[in-house]
């Protein structure tokens, strides 16, 4: 098979378990790796190696959303970089503002914020907060592979109880069940929201375009079990991606709905920046008979080209195929019974904990 660009790496290379195959150039760096004359080389840089974990003491947590077209009004980041690999995520860009790369690194070098949760204290301490919901997370998924061994996510949501203090959940590893005590408490004073993402129910097209995720099936039990613990839960089937698992999004909605989602929504891809080079290397690596197609049908959503940055457009796209698939979206979530009710965040018993006297007050 012959690439229609540069990529870079070995034909025959594959990092089994990672969804990028490369490591693009970082647009902030003047340098970069290169490889000349490649068929002298016995052993090549790019081998996969186990992900590496950087701890950062960072200096800020809560994030406030300009974006009008996320729903969101603030998130928080536990982690930068997501060890999940999903080959379409949009947060790969930002690892570039850490020195690193979109592709592999993304995966790869994870970076935490160990003082997250007392970064959030003091936040929610601050006698301006205007209580709103805070959304975990804006970029990479807060119970990624890592967060089993560093339980960064739980100790937020803990402080997230303490205080009283509406969480929105958006995530696609099963890893959140091991909180569904904290959630429920949380739910019974209407202060949380789980959104699943499910993007597709056939194994072969996850293990390569989410290579470290939970299953299809696993991600509907996670939607089963938290609805029947009293936690509002809904579900993302995003992003749809023409000419790839687009064609599922009705049985999808169908599934999330017999196991007790109330809410659903979507995005149809979008690559901008490094993530078109990354995408488009895994694309025509995996599906070299229909790289073609799905790439032009991703155009055809965006003005006839991959990347998108005007809001509200953005999500949705735009052209025949984009209100197809909207059309589509429409009449399943309604058929189905989603999306009829809304879900309305709990802000009036926002408490600060009084803080403790001490041994000379």
């Amino acid at each position: 098979m012959t690439l229609p660009f540069d990529t870079g790496l070995q034909e025959e290379a594959y990092y089994k378990g990672r969804g990028a195959q490369l490591n693009p150039k970082n647009k902030f760096l003047t340098g970069e790796y290169a490889q000349e004359h490649p068929e002298g080389i016995d052993e090549w840089w790019q081998a996969d190696v186990p992900t590496q974990v950087l701890q950062e003491h960072a200096k800020t947590l809560v994030n406030k959303v300009e974006s009008p077209d996320v729903g969101m009004w603030y998130s928080m980041n536990p982690y930068q970089g997501c060890e999940h690999g999903c080959i379409y995520c949009y947060a790969r860009n930002s690892h570039q503002y850490w020195g690193m790369s979109a592709g592999l690194d993304f995966e790869r070098k994870i970076v935490v914020k160990q003082n997250a949760p007392e970064l959030l204290r003091k936040f929610l301490d601050n006698k301006n907060w205007q209580v709103k919901p805070l959304s975990l997370s804006g970029n990479t998924d807060c119970y990624q592979p890592q967060e089993r061994k560093l339980f960064v996510t739980r100790q937020l949501l803990e402080v997230a109880l303490e205080y009283k203090q509406p969480v929105g959940i958006i995530t696609k590893n099963s890893l959140v069940l091991r909180d569904k005590y904290i959630l429920q408490q949380l739910a019974k004073d209407n202060l949380v929201v789980v959104y699943m993402s499910v993007t597709t129910l056939n194994e072969d097209l996850r293990l390569k375009m989410e290579p470290r995720t939970a299953t299809g099936l696993q991600r509907l039990k996670v939607v089963k079990e938290l609805s029947e613990l009293g936690i509002p839960v809904g579900v993302m089937t995003a992003p749809l991606i023409p000419g790839l698992n687009e064609h599922e999004m009705p049985k999808l909605l169908e599934a999330a709905a017999n196991a007790g989602a109330k809410w659903a929504g979507y995005t149809i891809v979008r690559l901008n920046d490094a993530v078109k080079i990354i995408f488009k290397d895994w694309l025509f690596k995996n599906f070299p008979d229909r790289a073609d197609k799905v790439w032009h049908l991703i155009e055809s959503c965006h003005g006839g080209t991959v990347n998108d940055s005007e809001f509200g457009r953005r999500m949705r796209g735009e052209g025949n195929v984009a209100a197809m698939i909207n059309q589509q979206f429409k009449i399943h979530t309604k058929r189905l019974g989603l999306n009829m009710e809304r879900f309305d965040f709990n802000t009036s018993i926002f408490k600060r904990p009084q803080a403790q006297l001490s041994l000379f007050d």
